[in-house]
């Protein structure tokens, strides 16, 4: 029995399996599992199983630099690779040469992981939108200036807007060096002062929109200072330069329709507005009328002419009043000297007289007693018609 190390053991394992042809340039499928990309490498390590084993498997750095995605945990796919013998740790595993998704291509693939790394970095999100200006003065226009995607910009626009100038750059809408093509249109439009870009071409097939799925684009219209219209020409699936833009166009044309307002409308609301001033300066006028025939009328009542006939007015009242005053008052009076007049008649001695009665002077002194006399003493009399003399002959 021949004795053996360890490393004689993993060597002879390693040239017969190596030596295997069955083994070697073989198509695996299964599921990718532990995936981990090595920084410090650039190695892919990873297993690849299925419903019941599984084989560790390694994708090197030089191998993997041409992969159009990143491949993922849980990702089904089938493997271009050699089966080798690891010497040093003792196992053998998968040298994977190539990677197939299953299901979907390579470009599909690709493309879903581009769209979700941008997505991360924030190229899509919508509070990095740009709003559209209401009126712009100056379109930009990057496309291949020999398709038709430029005429329909330019049939819209003129009937649309005419008044609006349109700055075209010609750029190569498809091909390997459409990418950059692309890029430079962009940056010339949004130097040149343009208040809104529209970038595109009209339909094509998948191949022919693959350089607005490129991760160059989407970035270049990101980093754009004028809001971007995107108008790729196709209605079902979005392309990355349409998620990157700050607005999407299923066709130049819409694109275009998009960019500006239609002047017919705007004269209409010109029409209205100018209407409506036209009300509102005549109410304006009318309250303003109004307002001065109040203030003509709260001046003339406060003028001197105005204010020197209220007071003569004034004074013509209180003369009426204190005439009409005066005269009761006299009136008053007048009566209540009749009063006294008629009372003090009624107490004359001449009333009394008047009704037989005499009166007795003893020299000027009138007689009120009998103590007041003597008798041989000399008296007047006087009567109501004239008077008398008479001597007391007796008082009793």
């Amino acid at each position: 029995m021949p004795l053996l190390t360890v490393s004689q053991i993993n060597r002879y394992l390693a040239s017969k399996i190596g030596g295997d042809k069955i083994l070697q340039n073989i198509l695996v499928k299964g599921e990718i599992s532990n995936f981990v990309h090595h920084i410090r490498t650039g190695h892919f390590y990873f297993s690849v199983k299925d419903e019941v084993s599984s084989m560790k498997a390694v994708m090197f750095k030089t191998a993997h630099h041409n992969l159009k995605f990143m491949p993922e945990d849980g990702m089904s796919a089938v493997f271009s690779c050699d089966v080798k013998v690891y010497e040093t740790g003792g196992y053998y595993q998968l040298v994977v040469k190539d990677i197939i998704p299953e299901g979907a291509g390579k470009q599909s693939v690709a493309l879903d992981q581009l769209k979700k790394k941008l997505a991360a970095e924030g190229l899509f999100d919508q509070s990095a939108k740009q709003s559209l200006p209401h009126m712009p003065k100056k379109i930009g226009a990057v496309t291949s200036l020999t398709g038709a995607a430029i005429q329909d910009i330019i049939r819209v626009l003129s009937r649309r807007y005419p008044i609006c100038e349109l700055y075209a750059v010609d750029a190569q809408v498809q091909g390997e060096s459409a990418p950059d093509s692309i890029c430079r249109g962009l940056m010339c439009a949004d130097n040149a002062g343009c208040d809104v870009i529209i970038v595109g071409r009209g339909g094509g097939s998948a191949e022919d929109l693959s350089a607005f799925n490129t991760e160059k684009v989407a970035r270049a219209i990101y980093a754009c200072k004028t809001p971007v219209i995107s108008a790729v020409g196709h209605e079902v699936d979005f392309t990355l330069a349409d998620l990157a833009a700050d607005m999407r166009a299923p066709t130049p044309s819409a694109a275009a329709e998009q960019a500006v307002p239609d002047i017919r409308t705007i004269m209409e609301q010109i029409d209205a507005l100018e209407k409506s001033c036209h009300r509102e300066a005549e109410k304006c006028i009318s309250k303003a009328e109004d307002s001065l025939k109040a203030l003509s009328s709260a001046l003339s009542a406060q003028s001197p002419e105005n204010r020197l006939k209220l007071m003569q007015q004034q004074l013509s009242t209180l003369e009426s009043r204190n005439s009409s005053a005066f005269e009761a008052i006299l009136s008053r009076l007048d009566s209540r000297l009749n009063e006294n007049i008629a009372r003090l008649d009624s107490l004359s001695p001449l009333k009394v007289l008047e009704r037989g009665y005499s009166l007795v002077y003893s020299g000027e002194k009138l007689v009120r007693s009998k103590n007041e006399l003597a008798v041989g003493d000399s008296v007047q009399l006087r009567f109501h018609e004239g008077g008398a003399s008479a001597e007391i002959k007796e008082v009793w």
